[in-house]
């Protein structure tokens, strides 16, 4: 699966409801995170100077088995095609930039995708829960 920042934020800000995507990442067989998406993460758990809530984070995807792969011209193609069809201003997805990242990587890797909110539930993406 590809976890997107929004799951993720959930979890380590102990949001309610985060047990569920504790309980898929934990189930599923590979559990990706594109780079930009691990950046994004960081930047908004570390925002208003909170730089002490990466190290659990870095050591969830640790112990979560998470992969950071790399985010290519193959996934920006895809990306830009995910804001085109589905970004913020054009369709009820409104996908965010962050948002088109996720897309692009669930939809390249053929994976589902890992998200919190119903942005994605708009789109053609496979939803891991």
């Amino acid at each position: 699966m590809i976890i997107d920042s929004s799951a993720l934020v959930a979890i380590l800000r102990a949001e309610p409801g985060h047990d569920r995507f504790v309980r898929a990442i934990a189930n599923a067989k590979r559990r990706l995170i594109a780079a930009p998406t691990l950046l994004e993460t960081s930047m908004v758990l570390a925002g208003g100077w909170q730089d002490e809530i990466l190290e659990p984070f870095d050591a969830f995807l640790r112990t979560a088995s998470v992969e950071t792969i790399a985010f290519t011209a193959d996934h920006a193609a895809v990306a830009r095609h995910a804001f085109l069809r589905y970004g913020k201003g054009r369709h009820p997805a409104a996908l965010n930039f962050g948002d088109c990242i996720a897309y692009a990587t669930a939809r390249l890797e053929a994976m589902p995708l890992l998200f919190k909110g119903d942005d994605f539930r708009l789109t053609d993406i496979e939803p891991a829960i």
